[in-house]
């Protein structure tokens, strides 16, 4: 269960949430009485006066404050290391976030005393030809056309050199390639399948796709998929977690493989992956009080009007 002493809090987050500042405020104070040292990022540096700014290789702990967006922003600074992630919640769902406001202290409280656990989720790892950066995804890599609704056409292989495999070409809105992670995000709303954290795999879910036969695929995590945008259209963009993107003109291809880093979620009881798809996404509710509740959990909802999800 434990992965070390905490000594070096990180926080990342964003002001605009609301009640923001005194989420910031229990936080130093239980760093100042716990005699921790305390990084932040640059956003939150009014509100933490003194705190250093964050060295991803030097933090025990990262707290993220607000919703899956910024835990997933969080979980690119510090995947590949032992750094424990902490989400907790202000923004709409908190999908993968463990704890709400009002659950702070007794969360860090926990993870100091070694009573939670370790949810080590895998990243898949993207390039595209000619771009000089390696983009690593906690949830999924999409590609699709920026600036209008419009469909594209692309060409899914699998597989490298002399073994690569043309699985297919189709058009529409795009496609995602998904961790198991992201199979509850994007790749969900376009009609995925729901796939336990602990699988080896990929997802490839195509967005919208102009065909009755056109089904989401799964391959295994081994494998290394690519994809490409086909002619009319010249460029269309890579998006990463929804938050980082590049250009990639057509014939390029983007190769997706399972990432080389991970990130370690902090999970407590009652938090296991299907208690909370029935908590936040609703599935499979018990339909009588007798067939049983799950557990109340830290990661309670605290919504926040411009929260990310």
């Amino acid at each position: 269960m434990s992965s070390g002493v905490v000594r070096t809090i990180g926080v990342v987050g964003h002001p605009r949430y609301a009640g923001m500042s005194s989420v910031v405020g229990e936080l130093g104070a239980f760093v100042r009485e716990r005699g921790l040292a305390l990084q932040a990022e640059p956003e939150l540096a009014d509100l933490l006066p003194g705190a250093d700014a964050i060295r991803p290789g030097e933090i025990d702990l990262l707290v993220t404050l607000g919703g899956d967006g910024t835990l997933l922003r969080g979980a690119r600074l510090v995947a590949g290391t032992d750094t424990l992630l902490l989400g907790v919640n202000l923004g709409h769902l908190g999908f993968l976030t463990s704890a709400s406001p009002e659950h702070l202290r007794p969360a860090l409280d926990a993870v100091l005393s070694d009573e939670y656990w370790l949810d080590e989720r895998g990243t898949l790892e993207a390039v595209v030809e000619g771009h000089p950066a390696t983009f690593t995804a906690l949830n999924d890599v999409v590609l699709h056309l920026s600036g209008m609704a419009r469909l594209i056409r692309l060409a899914l292989y699998v597989g490298t050199g002399e073994q690569r495999e043309h699985i297919g070409s189709y058009s529409a809105d795009g496609l995602v390639l998904a961790t198991p992670t992201g199979s509850t995000a994007y790749s969900l709303s376009a009609g995925g399948p729901i796939v336990a954290p602990g699988m080896e795999c990929i997802l490839a879910t195509p967005i919208n796709p102009h065909s009755l036969t056109i089904r989401p695929l799964v391959v295994p995590a081994s494998s290394v998929v690519s994809v490409e945008l086909l002619p009319p259209q010249e460029v269309a963009a890579l998006t990463v977690d929804g938050q980082e993107s590049a250009e990639v003109p057509a014939g390029v291809p983007v190769v997706v493989r399972r990432g080389s880093a991970s990130v370690r979620l902090v999970r407590f009881p009652g938090q296991s992956f299907f208690q909370t798809l029935r908590r936040k996404l609703h599935w499979a509710i018990p339909q009588r009080p007798e067939d049983g509740a799950d557990p109340p959990a830290m990661a309670s909802p605290a919504p926040a009007p411009d929260g990310d999800a």
